[in-house]
């Protein structure tokens, strides 16, 4: 005993395929977002990696340059030599 569908089951059947439509983009922007994050951590883990270097970097030219300086900037007692 099959009844005609109603404009009710009908309109179920509507909702309910919007709503498998729906959570299908919501699953592929999940998707897309978790990608990213994974970009963006690897992206700042690799500005931190580069920053620590090129600080490194500019301390190594600091301490070239300026030879006669202790870190606190004063002269060292072998530079008043």
């Amino acid at each position: 005993m099959n009844a005609p569908p109603t404009s009710a089951t009908a309109a179920k059947d509507r909702l309910y395929g919007q709503l498998s439509a729906s959570l299908g983009r919501l699953n592929r922007s999940i998707t897309r977002t978790a990608d990213l994050l994974e970009d963006l951590q690897n992206d700042l883990h690799a500005m931190s990696m580069f920053a620590g270097l090129d600080a490194a970097k500019f301390m190594a030219i600091a301490s070239v340059l300026n030879p006669d300086e202790d870190p606190e900037g004063e002269e060292t007692a072998d530079a008043s030599k």
